[in-house]
């Protein structure tokens, strides 16, 4: 099966997540997209979230060490990574996404700066979205993890 590697950006600001409204699928999603060649995750992340959403961001890290010497960096580690399985549509084949899912605050103005349906949700409105009609299921619950009292970051 063919493999596409993409990335997603959870932009979290005074305890709400952005979420855009997807035409094609229909569901709440964080702002992402598919990796260029020769692009590094961490730059499809901001190029993704610029292109949706018209903010720049600033990413949430979470490393354990971090390196900068002339012939070795760090760069921003994902969150989490999910194999997302992408059903046939129109001419384009069942295909998987390996999805580099990042955590990002607003850089500047938190506001968004698109003409989509685009928002932020406290987690009691991802909780009233209806599971895999409006949002997904997975989408739902990295949201109430990163937002809960327990684990929220921000």
């Amino acid at each position: 099966m063919e493999r596409h590697f993409t990335t997603s950006v959870y932009i979290i600001f005074e305890k709400k997540v952005l979420l855009l409204f997807h035409p094609k699928l229909k569901k709440w999603l964080p702002p992402g997209g598919h990796i260029e060649k020769n692009e590094s995750p961490v730059d499809a992340a901001r190029r993704e979230v610029l292109e949706e959403t018209g903010l720049e961001i600033t990413f949430i890290k979470q490393e354990n060490i971090w390196v900068d010497r002339w012939n070795a960096k760090s760069f921003e580690r994902p969150y989490m990574c999910m194999v997302e399985e992408i059903p046939m549509h129109k001419n384009v084949p069942a295909h998987q996404h390996l999805d580099f899912i990042y955590l990002a605050e607003p850089y500047g103005s938190p506001s968004p700066v698109s003409d989509d349906p685009i928002r932020y949700f406290t987690l009691d409105e991802v909780e009233k979205l209806e599971g895999d009609a409006e949002i997904f299921i997975e989408t739902q619950e990295t949201i109430r993890n990163l937002l809960s009292d327990e684990v929220a970051r921000v």
